[in-house]
């Protein structure tokens, strides 16, 4: 059953989206080679408390950590741990927050320092994808025009591997809520998305092959090429005619482009 919200209720949710596009933004700040994930999730972990909310992912079916941070080849879900961040390395760090009654989600993909080009191509490609699917999602519209065009963009056009068994959700007071909203599919299918809809659309794009493996952990899903993924998330409402964001990357941007240790080039 898809719950649609109210005016009100969409401004609720907005509060805890860029209360956690804020945590992203302290993130992108602190990010350099030598710090461990298990440090890159306290920065996030402590600034969503400190500002009055609850990290949405921290103990939902036993996850143990506030953020799911997932380094080169990881796709999702990857636990934090003492794995230690190097020069070329890149991470999505995806999270969610719960304050006034209702979840925010959003994922970020970072590089350090020297990435290849050919996976900045790929971290651009997958955001600009984000952005694509975002344009899609209007009163009147079906779910499936939002997964035709992120996957017209990144797979026929230009090549990569879209995943397949990980999708983009609703949410709201629950963290997953119905519709599904998977990255690939038809023009005209799915549900007509209405007005009060809030979705999580979040492109997950492999710099390969589609195909994914999940690891020993029971969390972590990664390529099973062992190729780089990225991951790009926003919350967003359906409007009429033209989409709310209501997560935002301004602030994670600009922290990006000012911390020298991060790759922005792409």
């Amino acid at each position: 059953m898809i719950h649609y919200k109210t005016k009100e209720e969409i401004e609720l949710i907005r509060k805890s989206a860029l209360l956690l596009s804020a945590a992203l933004a302290e993130v992108a700040k602190a990010l350099k080679p030598g710090m461990s994930t298990l440090d890159v999730d306290a920065v996030a972990d402590r600034f969503i408390v400190e500002n009055g909310a609850v990290p949405s992912f921290k103990n939902y079916k036993g996850f143990p950590n506030a953020c799911c941070i997932s380094v080169n080849e990881e796709v999702v879900h990857g636990i934090p741990n003492k794995y230690v961040l190097k020069d070329g390395d890149i991470l999505t760090v995806d999270v969610g927050v719960y304050m006034n009654g209702f979840h925010a989600d959003s994922a970020y993909t970072f590089g350090i320092g020297n990435v290849a080009e050919n996976i900045r191509r790929l971290m651009g490609a997958t955001k600009a994808s984000l952005y694509k699917g975002i344009e899609k999602a209007i009163v009147g519209n079906r779910v499936g025009d939002i997964s035709y065009a992120i996957q017209e963009y990144t797979e026929k056009e230009r090549g990569y591997g879209v995943v397949r068994e990980l999708v983009g959700h609703g949410l709201g007071r629950n963290l997953h809520e119905d519709p599904q909203v998977p990255n690939y599919g038809k023009r005209g299918s799915g549900p007509v998305m209405k007005e009060g809809l809030v979705i999580a659309i979040e492109p997950m794009i492999n710099l390969r092959s589609k195909d994914v493996e999940y690891l020993e952990d029971g969390w972590t899903v990664a390529t099973r090429d062992k190729s780089p993924s990225v991951h790009f998330e926003h919350t967003v409402a359906v409007g009429k005619g033209r989409a709310d964001v209501l997560s935002s990357f301004t602030e994670i941007e600009k922290a990006e482009k000012n911390n020298p240790e991060l790759n922005s080039n792409y």
